[in-house]
């Protein structure tokens, strides 16, 4: 990504059409307290702007960019259409959305809008384009924000028809169709495309357990992917409608759930987006480590490209059942832990409190006092300053990283759409404790989807590839006979792309690489737990670890084993593996060990293959770097109620926010962040650029 800014970019959601006149031009004096230098605005106003459907008025918009411009705020400019308006529903049906359950909705709430409704596709197209005719060349405009937090699940007739279409450009027959879903079970073998109907908990999914259980996971997966189709393709056509006006715009929306909302794969939606956004909202009691992996995942989608932090709450949240406030210096440090990770933008949610509806109660810069004097403002202030005086010193830094963790979207919905071994098996929470094993040691990791290439790192590690994509194995392969070393888990290698299992045994397609064969797959009950005992060549202490979970019965075709089962009819048999493959190395862990195995195993292998921490740190306290221009940048961020003692080291040292050098033992105070800067300890990482 070039820079936008010469800055780290500040600002966030302002939503001026709620106030009247004279409450903008007190907000821009605050803005300028505040240090804010975007705002982003228009993002709900689709029936401010269109009252029907031939009248469109923007003269309040222009109003605003010009305020905007004056006062030195660059524009994030909206397209407005995350929610249709309520004439929009009253003349055309077919937008609204329909449940899983077949109920209709009514006008209502947000993301109301069904994405293969011709109706919304063709108006907001028609919006796309009119904002930027009219905005083209307006010198506030950064950049553009189509829609809003995109997704959701609409099984309405549009979509039924929609799902056909994409089906038959997939399959291109019936029978290749048949064949993929495995549709000679229970009598399913369709011979017409009218047939098919979205599967749901009206047809294939079991009413009882919601979106995930279904009989046919095939075509749930299919329904799956062609949901994140759908919405890409409303993202496109927005966003092409807009750069068929500003070939050179930079477009992109912001990613939800903290930027793993299950229903949309995020690696192919990056590849549309000029630069990937996010809206980051953890809970006070959100484990840090969380955070830090969907940063990591962000920055992931383009290949190690920066991100935008685009919404954060300056406070509190407001629909949790309770919403405390975010301690003194919380928002900071954990801007901070963004832009260490990637961040090339702070931005809040929301600007101005809003006095009404939902949100009023969500934190914001300006409060409902509408005055510089609160603490959330002084805090946003003096953040903004921070942010001005570093100037473009971290933009375009990468990280350089040499440990990479697989994520796959397809493989989360294949996965939880199995009907065994176990439902307690989240495939969230298998990438999460891997990633903790490094985290808690300051190792950093790039999050990589299945196209990106292997050939940086020195340990790849792919948690529960429950599905092998035609060509992975063999690129799996390629990188270990190059002396990569590849780790991958339980439940592993069972299935194709279709959801058709590899015949022959597990783990199908890695089998070779893996030098195993599973014979049986143990779910155990909550609370029940085996263990592992380590085997003298495990360079681990000999000692026995918990697992639980699940534990397979596997044998050995090449492999060593380096851990056994302790418990059970199978104790004694594999349950940790190591292959040596060309150059390099393959293991396997049958079962899920408890964390303190993880962080052993992991830190044995990070010292074999000479891959170092950020720095070493007490624990809470988080360490990461970037690295730019031949100078390596280290964040250490307290993320403790009390002060932290960190090491610094013998030679002074410039710290960026502070502006002292400093050197040997220094005190972190609690929610404190230091950035220190010293010559990069290598060639460099890949630009982030």
């Amino acid at each position: 990504m070039n820079a936008l800014s010469n800055k780290i970019l500040y600002g966030g959601d302002y939503n001026p059409e709620q106030w009247p006149r004279d409450v903008w031009e007190e907000d821009m004096r605050l803005f300028k307290l505040a240090g804010i230098d975007i705002a982003t605005v228009n993002v709900f106003s689709w029936a401010r702007n269109q009252p029907d459907e031939k009248t469109y008025r923007f003269e309040w918009l222009d109003d605003v960019m010009d305020m905007l411009h004056a006062n030195g705020v660059r524009a994030c400019l909206g397209t407005g259409t995350a929610a249709h308006p309520a004439w929009m529903a009253r003349n055309y049906p077919d937008v609204l959305t329909v449940d899983s359950q077949g109920r209709g909705k009514k006008y209502g709430r947000r993301h109301n809008s069904c994405p293969n409704s011709p109706t919304f596709r063709l108006y907001a197209e028609r919006m796309a384009r009119k904002l930027a005719e009219r905005y083209k060349e307006h010198p506030a405009l950064l950049l553009w924000h189509v829609n809003n937090e995109m997704g959701w699940r609409c099984y309405c007739g549009n979509c039924e028809r929609a799902f056909r279409v994409w089906l038959r450009e997939r399959y291109g027959t019936l029978d290749a169709l048949n064949a993929a879903w495995y549709t000679s079970f229970w009598g399913h073998t369709f011979y017409e495309w009218e047939e098919i109907v979205p599967p749901s908990q009206q047809s294939e999914h079991f009413s009882a357990f919601g979106h995930e259980w279904t009989a046919f996971p095939a075509m749930s997966i299919d329904y799956d992917r062609f949901n994140s189709d759908s919405f890409l393709a409303c993202y496109k056509l927005e966003r092409d409608a807009i750069k068929s006006v500003m070939p050179d715009a930079v477009v992109t929306t912001n990613f939800q759930s903290n930027g793993t909302y299950k229903p949309l794969d995020y690696f192919r939606w990056a590849k549309e987006l000029d630069v990937v956004a996010l809206d980051s909202y953890p809970a006070n009691d959100t484990p840090m480590s969380q955070i830090a992996m969907r940063h990591d995942l962000m920055r992931g989608l383009k290949n190690g490209a920066p991100f935008l932090l685009m919404e954060q709450s300056p406070s509190q949240l407001n629909w949790k059942t309770v919403n405390p406030l975010k301690r003194p210096g919380v928002m900071r440090l954990w801007s901070y832990q963004a832009v260490a990770r990637g961040a090339e933008a702070v931005m809040f949610f929301q600007l101005r409190r809003s006095a009404g509806a939902f949100e009023k109660f969500h934190g914001a810069v300006i409060d409902h006092a509408g005055h510089e004097h609160t603490r959330v403002f002084a805090e946003c202030a003096e953040l903004g300053r921070e942010l001005r005086e570093l100037g473009d010193t971290l933009l375009g830094a990468g990280t350089g990283s040499k440990v990479a963790i697989v994520f796959d979207w397809d493989n989360w919905w294949a996965l939880e759409h199995s009907s065994g071994p176990t439902k307690q098996l989240n495939y969230l929470n298998q990438i999460q404790r891997y990633y903790d094993a490094f985290y808690s040691r300051n190792v950093q990791v790039d999050m990589i989807g299945l196209e990106t290439g292997l050939g940086d790192y020195d340990l790849v590690i792919a948690p529960v590839l429950y599905m092998v994509k035609p060509g992975y194995a063999a690129k799996l392969e390629a990188y270990t006979a190059g002396g990569g070393t590849f780790v991958t888990t339980f439940f592993s290698g069972i299935v194709q792309e279709t959801d058709r299992v590899t015949l022959g045994g597990y783990p199908g397609e890695l089998r070779k690489l893996l030098g195993i064969w599973v014979e049986e797959i143990d779910p155990l009950f909550p609370g029940r737990t085996n263990s592992l005992i380590m085997k003298e060549n495990a360079g681990l202490p000999a000692e026995a670890y918990g697992c639980a979970l699940l534990c397979e019965r596997l044998h050995t075709e090449g492999a060593e084993t380096v851990a056994v089962y302790g418990a059970d009819f199978y104790a004694g048999m594999p349950a940790i593996t190591r292959n040596r493959f060309g150059r390099g190395e393959a293991w396997y862990i049958a079962t899920d060990p408890e964390a303190a195995f993880l962080e052993a195993f992991f830190e044995q292998l990070a010292d074999k293959l000479n891959i170092v921490p950020a720095a070493v740190t007490p624990p809470g306290v988080e360490a990461c770097a970037r690295e730019k221009d031949g100078r390596r940048f280290t964040f250490l961020l307290n993320h403790n109620d009390r002060p932290e003692t960190v090491q610094i080291g013998e030679e002074p040292i410039m710290e960026l926010l502070s502006g002292m050098r400093l050197s040997g033992e220094t005190t972190l105070p609690p929610h404190g962040v230091l950035i220190v800067e010293q010559p990069s300890k290598g060639a460099g990482p890949r630009d982030g650029r």
